[in-house]
């Protein structure tokens, strides 16, 4: 089915919203099918999809999403982990099977519009939409198309089973406000491959809900391969909302550039949840800021500035405790890296664990500008800085060679047992 066979509703060109409502109505009455976008500008408001359905955005072809709010119906859904209304995503598919989102073409959310709400008032009333959601659906596909200008997250796998991504190419300007590239969260069986991202927050952030999320579910199984990511606040991160578990993740054959940290995991007291069973290797970075950040006092967001944040004394173990272990990194070139060659920062009452590095150059510049490795209340400005660890116990560091450092390649105190 065509797209340009519902022009009639289209009210001369200048919004497209109804015309795809009425083509999706059809192709889901016949049980599913295709819609093609041939060449052009569609200029639309939210477009929902259902079971067995393509929207095929063919090269040439671009989704302009109106700058209005009332074009994104209020939903139930979660932003950051908390449940309630928020806008409708510029494409949403809920509890659908067999759902694929594919072509060459653009899809543009014009995100200005909700950029400008947030640095004027530093909100918006309800959430923004994210580019592309899909929640409680099995069977997902995403490839090749171009996502730009997203008003929120870009792509937002929740709570999905089967979900694989491939091709895209991601770009939001670098100053855009949480425009994070690729978020699965509490998804299993998710395969991200080929994807190149440039994005205004994190590239991709694996995460499993906060201490707010009702019905909390692990993000698990997961493989991200040759991917390249550019100028994000991190690369590949877990967390910061991880209360339902993150474990059985592989990282492969992936390039970094300019992203502020390489590999970033990040939690919090109150957060609970484990991140555990990740294995990262034949990575390239080049001119970041900190390759490898673990920080367990990840103050941003909502809660983010209580005493139990931010206080370094040993508190309770107990359910809202999280947990950082088993990881392994191996294979990693970082080169002209600025601020420090890893910070690992674990809670004084539950340590990072289990860290096993190995084969891995870290060439550090003479003349990079200072850098904070970790959002967390004290994290010192470093320059040139080798390896600073704090609560962290079992790493294992082998063939890791920190060139260019500024001082000891290793800063730690009594708090680290480590094998070097």
């Amino acid at each position: 089915m065509n797209i340009l066979n519902y022009a009639a509703y289209a009210k001369d060109g200048a919004d497209w919203t109804q015309a795809f409502i009425r083509a999706i109505g059809d192709i889901r009455a016949q049980g599913g099918g295709v819609l093609d976008v041939p060449a052009g500008v569609y200029p639309t408001g939210s477009i929902r999809l259902y079971d067995n359905m393509t929207l095929n955005i063919e090269s040439g072809a671009v989704l302009r999403f109106h700058q209005d709010e009332a074009a994104f119906p209020l939903i139930d859904l979660e932003f950051e982990g908390i449940a309630g209304k928020m806008h409708q995503s510029c494409i949403y598919a809920e509890n659908a099977k067999n759902v694929t989102v594919t072509g060459y073409g653009t899809v543009d959310g014009q995100g200005a519009y909700w950029w400008k709400q947030i640095r004027e008032r530093g909100c918006t009333e309800y959430p923004r939409p994210y580019l592309v959601c899909f929640a409680d659906c099995e069977h997902v596909v995403l490839e090749n198309v171009t996502l730009t200008n997203s008003p929120a997250w870009t792509v937002h796998p929740l709570r999905c089973r089967n979900v694989v991504i491939r091709g895209l190419n991601i770009k939001n300007p670098a100053d855009s406000p949480n425009t994070d590239g690729i978020d699965p969260d509490a998804c299993e069986d998710v395969r991200i491959s080929d994807c190149t991202i440039d994005v205004g927050d994190d590239c991709i952030a694996i995460k499993s809900g906060t201490e707010d999320t009702p019905n909390r579910r692990a993000s698990q199984r997961i493989i991200i391969t040759n991917c390249h990511f550019l100028h994000g606040h991190g690369g590949v991160v877990l967390g910061s909302e991880m209360s339902g578990d993150i474990r059985n993740v592989v990282v492969s054959s992936c390039v970094f550039y300019e992203t502020d940290r390489g590999i970033r995991l990040k939690t919090r007291r109150g957060r609970g949840g484990r991140v555990e069973g990740i294995y990262l290797s034949d990575l390239i970075m080049e001119k970041v800021m900190c390759p490898f950040v673990f920080n367990m006092y990840y103050f941003c967001g909502r809660d983010g500035k209580l005493r139990r944040v931010w206080d370094k004394a040993p508190y309770p173990v107990g359910e809202d405790t999280p947990m950082l272990r088993d990881v392994t990194i191996t294979g990693v070139r970082a080169r002209q890296c600025t601020a420090s060659a890893g910070f690992f920062y674990g809670l004084a009452e539950m340590p990072v664990e289990g860290v096993t590095m190995r084969d891995i150059v870290v060439e550090m510049t003479q003349d990079g500008p200072a850098g904070t490795p970790a959002m967390m209340d004290g994290c010192p400005r470093m320059q040139g800085a080798g390896f600073f660890l704090r609560n962290a116990v079992g790493v294992s560091l082998r063939d890791v060679k920190v060139l260019g450092v500024h001082g000891d390649v290793l800063d730690i105190d009594e708090s680290v047992r480590m094998e070097v």
